[in-house]
C-alpha cells in the first residue's frame, strides 16, 4: 500500500487554488493539473507500507492543536509548480513530531527536509519553457483541524488518493 500523510484543505483554500490553475492555464500553460480532489499538503510521504494501522497510530500518538494556514507566493521545482505557504511555527512543529512518531515506531518515510507546497500542475510547459506565467498567486487561509492518512493508487486518469484515518479534531 502507498501511504503518506497530509492535510486535507478546506473549500474555500480548494477554490482559490483551482481558480489560479485556471487562470495559468488561460495564459497559455499547459502540463498535468492536479486535480482539485487530489490538491494536498504532504507532511510525510511513507511509500509502500503494508500496515496503516501502525502509521495511524503513529498519527494519534502526537499531540494535536489547530492551527491556521495560510497559501502565500507560488514557485517551481523545475517542470512542476506549486502553491506556497506562509512561515507557520505551527506547521513546522507538526511535521517535526510526527515525522519523529513514525521514526520511534520504525515506519519508513521520505526523510528529504520539509518543504510545505501544494502541487499544482506537473510537466508544465509554458510558450516552450517552463518558466511560471505572470498570474496573480492564490490567496486563502484556513483552520488545520487534523491531518490524514491517506493511500495513493494509479486509477485509470491518475492518481486516486482516499482518506484511511485521521487524527486531531
Amino acid at each position: 500500500m502507498r501511504l503518506f500523510i497530509a492535510i486535507l484543505l478546506d473549500e474555500p483554500v480548494l477554490d482559490a487554488l483551482t481558480d489560479f490553475q485556471s487562470a495559468l492555464w488561460e495564459s497559455g500553460l499547459r502540463g498535468r493539473l492536479a486535480p482539485r480532489e487530489n490538491l494536498h499538503l504532504t507532511l510525510a510521504f511513507i511509500g509502500e507500507y503494508g500496515n496503516p494501522e501502525a502509521v495511524a497510530e503513529a498519527m494519534t500518538a502526537i499531540p494535536f492543536v489547530p492551527f491556521p494556514l495560510r497559501l502565500e507566493g507560488v514557485g517551481q521545482f523545475g517542470d512542476l509548480y506549486w502553491a506556497g505557504l506562509s512561515e507557520s511555527p505551527a506547521l513546522s512543529a507538526c511535521a517535526r513530531r510526527l515525522r519523529r512518531s513514525l521514526a520511534e515506531r520504525g515506519i519508513p518515510y521520505d526523510r528529504k527536509r520539509f518543504s510545505p507546497h501544494i502541487t499544482l500542475v506537473r510537466k508544465a510547459v509554458f510558450h516552450g519553457g517552463t518558466a511560471l506565467p505572470d498570474v496573480a498567486p492564490p490567496s486563502g487561509e484556513m483552520l488545520v483541524r487534523g491531518i490524514s492518512l491517506m493511500r495513493s493508487e494509479r486509477g485509470k486518469r491518475g492518481m486516486i488518493y482516499t482518506e484511511l484515518a485521521r487524527a486531531g479534531e
